[in-house]
């Protein structure tokens, strides 16, 4: 496969990946909703859950795309490739983009009633908390603060892979497990009230964390190592295996 076809396959994946993902960051907002009045200690919980879940998933996609496709097959390039491509991108969709996107948002900024109740408390102590509280609210990376639930999750994503490469799941609930561990990681450093503007600034960061992520993992990333020659295969959803089948009959030349 050319390069302007490997081209066309991804720019065919972005688009049919774009319905899905902006349903995924709506529900991620209604998740965002019902969970906004749990603890710290809860919200990390939930963080704790559904990142690790979306490294398994990503890793089993993203190990069985080159499985599939690359010749040398032997399990500790699957494994090398696997990992970085699961771990990696999950770390960059979960926390580095959200992240980002709060920063911006100035969602990380206590709310009026947060600072009052911080004052009232520091004049009863006599001191103040608020910096060290702020501080907590830094960059939070799976892959080293909970090593012993994300990396196992990646190994056995990649095990799976590869005795079982043409397992599959579901594409909606892949968007849907991405989406709830990027919005527990927003809940978790989210201090802001939740106004229009602020979902609506949610809703985008949701949507970029999860769209090009998604696709760079399942698809890019694990095809940079194959050769240019083959017939490329959709990661996880019915109108990618449609479309390429058609562009498999065509020889690649068109609709």
């Amino acid at each position: 496969m050319s390069i302007k076809e490997r081209v066309k396959h991804i720019l065919v994946e972005l688009k049919g990946h774009a319905p899905f993902t902006l349903f995924g960051a709506v529900l991620g907002i209604v998740f965002m909703l019902l969970f906004r009045n749990i603890s710290g200690e809860g919200r990390h919980t939930l963080f704790a859950i559904f990142h690790p879940a979306h490294v398994l998933l990503s890793a089993i996609v993203t190990a069985s795309m080159f499985r599939l496709h690359s010749e040398k097959k032997r399990f500790v390039l699957v494994l090398v490739v696997g990992f970085f491509g699961s771990v990696g991108i999950a770390t960059l969709s979960d926390i580095i983009i959200p992240h980002i996107g709060a920063e911006l948002m100035g969602l990380d900024v206590p709310t009026h009633g947060d600072v009052y109740h911080a004052e009232e408390g520091s004049e009863e102590e006599g001191h103040t908390t608020m910096g060290h509280e702020h501080e907590e609210h830094g960059l939070h990376l799976g892959f080293i603060e909970e090593w012993y639930i994300v990396n196992p999750a990646a190994l056995l994503g990649i095990f799976i892979a590869y005795f079982l490469p043409r397992t599959k799941f579901p594409h909606a609930g892949h968007i849907l497990i991405s989406t709830w561990a990027s919005s527990s990681y927003i809940l978790m450093n989210m201090q802001s009230d939740m106004t229009v503007v602020v979902l609506g600034g949610i809703l985008v960061t949701l949507f970029v964390a999860t769209w090009l992520p998604c696709c760079v993992s399942d698809i890019i990333f694990p095809l940079l190592f194959v050769k240019s020659d083959i017939t490329l295969v959709g990661c996880c959803s019915d109108h990618a295996h449609h479309s390429h089948a058609h562009l498999g009959e065509q020889g690649g030349d068109g609709e």
